[in-house]
């Protein structure tokens, strides 16, 4: 497994840190959208300040841009960094894509696999002809042209964040990694039989795809403090990152078991009763989606996603400077001691 890391870059400082990360021993930065920042203007920033490290979205928002803009962008990122550029998409929910950026949300997932195609279509500089079921391209009727891009051939990974069944299969179809949130270890092949099916459909193997999970990482002995902590930050993704029939993260939390526990939560914070719905979070999803604990006990989680095939850990990191960086070479060290261990085999797995 590799250790990388969740980058906020909103100030030089803030590029600093993730230098140092890269000296550390972080091998990729990852930056995210939702309705603040952008996450590529951030990566151009770093492509200058950095000289080896892995520069990701995480992710970057499908309808935000056309897919044509979107491989514009990506292509200059990597020709600027000097192939170091991971272009990570999502389709983020209704409440974003059309309260902040008046783009319908209602086909995400024919979106999802025709961007990853015209912007695969533009890198590998070929005329760009498509005709789908959200794009058409040249425009029927109209005066555009099949244009091919004026840059040269330029790869692109492309790294999708999936939740939903089919969208997982998607994923392993088409993508080159996973960008998984709301992920149990114990509850792995919710996630990885879909995507293993749809790499299968392609006829691939799951192992050809970087598998990246973002966990919060804190060392601590005072374990129970610290899960419900985390546990209760999950009261605002519960309750108000979707509406209530359509919330993506609910219903991978569902699938993991905590159907139950999940509906509640979301009916208190609609109710208003926000600190109710806080402590209502099963500790559980605050300990085991995230590396909580003592150095054993993280070791031993460490264990767990390693078995599952986890490739790369996006570490989430709180608290000053030179606090995260401590937390991060102990991250970076633990993890390389456990990828090292002759691993068991994963529960159910079959690249």
């Amino acid at each position: 497994m590799q250790v990388g890391i969740a980058a906020r870059v909103a100030a030089p400082q803030d590029a600093d840190f993730v230098a140092e990360a890269e000296r550390v021993g972080a091998t990729s930065a990852w930056v995210a959208e939702a309705w603040g920042q952008d996450a590529l203007t951030p990566l151009a920033y770093l492509a200058a300040r950095t000289e080896r490290i892995g520069l990701g979205t995480a992710i970057a928002q499908l309808g935000a841009r056309t897919p044509a803009m979107l491989a514009m962008s990506a292509m200059s990122l990597q020709l600027l960094s000097g192939g170091r550029f991971r272009l990570g998409v999502g389709s983020s929910g209704p409440q974003v894509m059309e309260g902040w950026h008046g783009i319908r949300f209602d086909a995400p997932l024919a979106m999802t696999r025709e961007t990853i195609q015209i912007v695969r279509t533009i890198a590998a500089g070929e005329r760009l002809s498509h005709a789908g079921e959200v794009y058409q391209l040249p425009l029927p009727g109209g005066q555009g042209r099949a244009l091919r891009s004026m840059l040269a051939p330029t790869p692109v990974p492309v790294y999708v964040a999936a939740l939903g069944p089919r969208n997982l299969e998607l994923t392993g179809e088409l993508a080159d990694g996973w960008i998984g949130n709301a992920f149990v270890p114990e509850h792995a092949s919710v996630f990885l039989d879909r995507l293993r099916a749809g790499a299968a459909r392609a006829g691939r193997r799951l192992t050809e795809l970087d598998l990246v999970i973002p966990v919060a990482v804190e060392f601590t002995d005072d374990v129970a403090e610290a899960a419900r902590r985390h546990a209760r930050g999950y009261a605002f993704t519960i309750g108000a990152m979707g509406s209530p029939d359509r919330n993506f993260y609910n219903a991978a939390f569902a699938r993991q078991g905590y159907a139950d526990d999940v509906r509640a939560v979301q009916q208190l914070w609609l109710a208003g009763r926000r600190a109710e719905a806080a402590d209502r979070v099963p500790l559980e999803l605050g300990a085991k989606t995230n590396l909580i604990g003592t150095p054993a006990m993280i070791a031993d989680r460490l264990r767990r996603y390693r078995d599952a095939g986890i490739t790369t850990l996006q570490a989430k990191l709180e608290g000053a400077p030179t606090a995260r960086l401590d937390t991060l070479a102990r991250l970076v060290e633990l993890t390389a001691a456990v990828s090292a261990e002759r691993p068991a085999a994963p529960s159910g797995h079959t690249a």
